[in-house]
């Protein structure tokens, strides 16, 4: 799922614990990243929500959350970040979490 400015609010207020990976398309590590963030996308349908937001087109969102590198996937509960991984890592490092949102 792409994440916007647009639909930031909606997503992270739908109830769901969320994930954000802040990427950029010239980034090595998030391309390593971005399997992995598919993956749980796919294994956590329903349960969580899972994007993604290009630092490059979504400068707003990435200054709102201090993003200074990537990648950073944030982890949102209730509205709120309540962790982050800064750079890569591996599936179950994320997996382990978003366990913690739920």
């Amino acid at each position: 799922m792409v994440i916007t400015t647009e639909n930031f609010n909606e997503i992270v207020n739908a109830g769901k614990p969320v994930v954000i990976d802040f990427w950029a398309t010239w980034c090595g590590p998030c391309k390593r990243v971005a399997p992995i963030i598919e993956e749980l996308a796919e294994e956590y349908e329903g349960k969580a929500i899972i994007g993604k937001v290009d630092v490059e087109e979504q400068d707003e969102l990435a200054f709102k959350f201090g993003i200074r590198n990537i990648p950073t996937v944030l982890f949102i509960k209730d509205g709120e970040v309540v962790d982050k991984i800064v750079g890569a890592t591996t599936k179950d490092a994320y997996e382990e979490k978003l366990k913690a949102l739920f």
